[in-house]
């Protein structure tokens, strides 16, 4: 089994979407383990974006990402980060294509502040979960349908 972070990024709620997106993650037999309602400070930004600090864009995104509450959470299932990356579509809006997350519902056609974070590999996914979550915090269940879903 394994475990990535997402996170569904300001204006998801707004615009009444996170029930679509989670369902979508639900649909594609995904294991959602823990999941919360937050606002961001700077601080956890860095943190998260420990890597991008330098890059020109980052301020845009560091902006974007306090400005309204955002969804952190848990997924867990087989191969959940190759999948989870393929739901999301291309990390910049104009590369994501129709029928993923990013490309259905990221506005704009270039636009840094796409709708969804994933992480991308098993490090960044382990030390993304440690920032937005206590281990206590996630509830790894059984799922009575499995093989079914």
């Amino acid at each position: 089994m394994e475990r990535t972070f997402i996170m569904l990024k300001p204006g998801i709620l707004q615009r009444r979407l996170a029930g679509e997106i989670i369902s979508r993650i639900e649909k594609k037999g995904l294991q959602i383990t823990a999941l919360k309602m937050t606002t961001l400070d700077r601080d956890i930004v860095r943190k998260h974006y420990a890597e991008h600090l330098e890059q020109e864009w980052f301020p845009l995104v560091e902006d974007f990402i306090i400005s309204g509450p955002v969804l952190p959470m848990v997924v867990e299932g087989p191969k959940a980060i190759m999948l989870m990356r393929k739901l999301c579509g291309g990390t910049f809006v104009e590369k994501a294509e129709p029928g993923t997350i990013r490309g259905d519902y990221a506005l704009g056609s270039i636009n840094p502040n796409n709708v969804i974070h994933a992480s991308d590999s098993p490090e960044s996914a382990e030390r993304e979960i440690k920032i937005f979550f206590d281990e206590n915090e996630i509830n790894t269940w059984e799922d009575p349908h499995k093989g079914w879903a």
